[in-house]
């Protein structure tokens, strides 16, 4: 399966973005995916990922409250949608892609779309 994320830009704080993972190649509904982000100097990180039917999210717990995953197995599209941005979500966003288990550990993913930055002033 190859993805494709898309919808970073710049954001001020406090503002929404909603990010886009799109699939080819393969079923995305056999894929459980995630999103990564990774600012600079520092590890990627876990946001959250989403199952394969769409009943269970889970999410870093900073992101909670502001961050929704969601999937619409029609157009094998998985969704971030970022609200109340901070500064600190500043990074490059990442989806992945895996036929196990939704897990927050990035090398249990197979597959990655190329990323999106978002970038939020103050």
């Amino acid at each position: 399966v190859q993805l494709q994320a898309s919808g970073g830009g710049l954001v001020q704080a406090g503002g929404s973005l909603r990010l886009s993972c799109t699939a080819s190649g393969d079923r995305f509904s056999k894929y459980v995916v995630s999103w990564f982000r990774q600012a600079p100097g520092k590890e990627r990180r876990f946001v959250g990922g989403i199952s394969r039917s769409g009943g269970r999210t889970e999410y870093l717990n900073s992101v909670k409250g502001r961050f929704t995953i969601s999937r619409d197995k029609t157009t094998d599209t998985v969704w971030l949608q970022m609200n109340s941005l901070k500064p600190e979500d500043t990074a490059v966003y990442f989806c992945a892609a895996s036929t196990e288990f939704l897990t927050p550990t990035s090398n249990d993913y197979d597959y990655w779309g190329q990323g999106t930055l978002v970038t939020v002033s103050s």
